[in-house]
């Protein structure tokens, strides 16, 4: 069993501060996508009667964003926009995408943004100027949650998270220019309630931490400030994920498999040390396989296999555990040592070298609570929250991250 140091966990709580991004960042990305959702509801949008609900998903929703290993790097604002008074019988995919670009074209043209529109697969991309450091996918979406939880029930799987299941566009898909029932599906607000539920416990009890301290209710302390050892873990382990494969970008483990599988072996521990020594102990026994092909559900539609892709690249796999075996090494070897120099020199090489320095400086005198998202547990009291759990009309809209 290993025993994690005090100057261990001082430094681990030291570089999820460094990684955090800060409470202006935040508010940079929730003023785009509000603002975005009050130019649907416009009385000349040609969406409005459909009730469009924009939505973040990805790391900005479960808490798990970090910043960029370059300072000028981009931040990705993934986003659902979903027109709650739509159905699939009622258009195709590539006239729901359609009727959304000419929109987001429209929204474009009014903010004066010179880079033009981007499209991907299932989502169109708004490139802010040079010097924002945003850009902003928005998936287009219908409501889904009745026909997925009916398709789960008839195979006997778990539907408890499918009523906020979505309906996506994917140009790629064979029924894309026709009239079906058949789209892809995604289900992002799901994916975060089940995210939610494994990190419950700690987070009431960190809420209430912060609330004796700065002598208020507990109902006072956004929750978007709360942050647990379970997403301090991950923002970590995506770190040294991201400068291991730096120069093999093409079979880095996505971040959709290690959110799942750390959410998976977290069991409420509260440290950072505790968290991620567990975590990297059992994460890989959530990998299913039959023999020939690997399952990792997606909890919240558990038709949906995120290690689909490893069938066919077996590389990606082979990625996967070879990451895993170098973030055992390099942390649970840090977790044991009480100098915080050799801690620094043991994890530079795969999280970099000026953040392994930064995170020592600020460990150093005394790691300062990162309970509370940048902010003193006081200024939380006062702070309105970024990201709501639930989706609101214009002006306050409220999604999970692109594989």
């Amino acid at each position: 069993m290993i025993t994690i140091t005090k100057e261990a966990e001082g430094y681990l709580e030291a570089l999820a501060d460094e990684l955090t991004i800060s409470p202006t960042r935040y508010d940079q990305a929730v003023a785009r996508y509000e603002s975005l959702g009050k130019w649907l509801h416009r009385d000349a949008s040609k969406v409005k009667q459909y009730d469009p609900q924009v939505y973040s998903q990805g790391s900005f929703r479960l808490g798990t964003v970090i910043k960029p290993e370059d300072e000028n790097g981009q931040y990705d604002i993934d986003s659902v926009c979903e027109l709650a008074a739509l159905k699939k019988d009622q258009l195709t995919q590539y006239a729901l995408k359609e009727l959304l670009r000419v929109e987001i074209e429209a929204y474009r043209t009014a903010q004066a943004m010179v880079k033009p529109l981007g499209e991907g697969r299932r989502c169109w991309t708004l490139e802010y100027a040079d010097g924002a450091q945003f850009h902003m996918d928005i998936v287009p979406a219908l409501p889904n949650g009745t026909s997925t939880r009916l398709l789960l029930e008839s195979r006997g799987l778990d539907a408890r998270w499918a009523s906020t299941a979505i309906a996506i566009t994917d140009n790629k898909h064979a029924l894309f220019y026709q009239p079906a029932t058949d789209w892809p599906r995604s289900n992002p607000k799901g994916y975060a309630n089940w995210f939610r539920s494994r990190m419950a416990v700690a987070f009431s009890r960190r809420r209430r931490k912060l609330a004796e301290a700065a002598q208020a209710s507990v109902e006072s302390i956004p929750e978007y400030r709360v942050v647990t050892p379970l997403q301090q873990a991950i923002m970590i382990l995506k770190r040294h994920r991201d400068q291991m494969f730096s120069d093999r970008k093409d079979v880095k483990p996505i971040s959709v498999i290690l959110t799942t599988l750390s959410a998976h072996a977290y069991e409420s521990e509260e440290t950072i040390g505790q968290a991620l020594v567990s975590i990297l102990t059992k994460m890989d026994r959530f990998i299913g396989v039959d023999g020939i092909r690997y399952y990792i559900p997606n909890p919240s539609d558990p038709l949906e296999n995120f290690a689909d892709k490893w069938a066919e690249h077996p590389e990606r796999r082979a990625a996967f555990y070879e990451w895993l075996e170098a973030a055992r090494r390099d942390f649970f070897y840090a977790a044991q040592v009480t100098s915080r120099q050799v801690i620094t020199d043991s994890v530079a090489p795969r999280i970099g070298r000026d953040l392994a320095e930064r995170a020592r400086d600020r460990a150093a005198p005394k790691s300062a609570s990162s309970l509370l998202r940048p902010a003193t547990a006081a200024s939380a009291a006062a702070a309105a929250p970024t990201f709501p759990a639930e989706a609101r009309v214009p002006g306050k809209p409220a999604g999970f991250g692109s594989r």
